[in-house]
């Protein structure tokens, strides 16, 4: 694995450590009331992250072009602001960043789905 589909597994994986780090965080203080906060830090980054850098390993001439970085950067962009707005939703102290965040997640997915589409003789 090389290129984009590497920095996308890579960064996927260690999304999930920390994340499995938070749950055991949580489970020893036995405090969950970030749980949806640590279910969308591994959901989105280590399955998203990691579907994502499969898919451009299996299809490298989508993982070629200059929108696979600008993916990846959106990508770990909408991750790195929705998480913490999550968190900041939970305590009440506001949503916007869970709401850029969220943005930013689903144009990581449109630019993915043109992607998948745009690629599909390739596949």
């Amino acid at each position: 694995m090389r290129g984009i589909s590497f920095w996308f597994f890579a960064m996927g994986t260690i999304y999930v450590t920390i994340g499995m780090l938070w749950g055991i965080e949580m489970s020893v203080s036995q405090d969950h009331s970030m749980a949806p906060a640590h279910a969308h830090l591994n959901l989105i980054g280590w399955v998203t992250m990691a579907l994502f850098g499969i898919y451009y390993h299996l299809v490298p001439e989508a993982g070629e072009k200059t929108l696979a970085k600008v993916h990846f950067a959106i990508a770990t962009a909408g991750l790195i602001v929705i998480v913490p707005g999550i968190v900041m939703a939970l305590n009440g102290t506001g949503e916007a960043l869970a709401k850029g965040g969220s943005v930013l997640t689903v144009l990581s997915m449109a630019i993915f789905v043109f992607t998948v589409f745009r690629n599909r003789a390739a596949a």
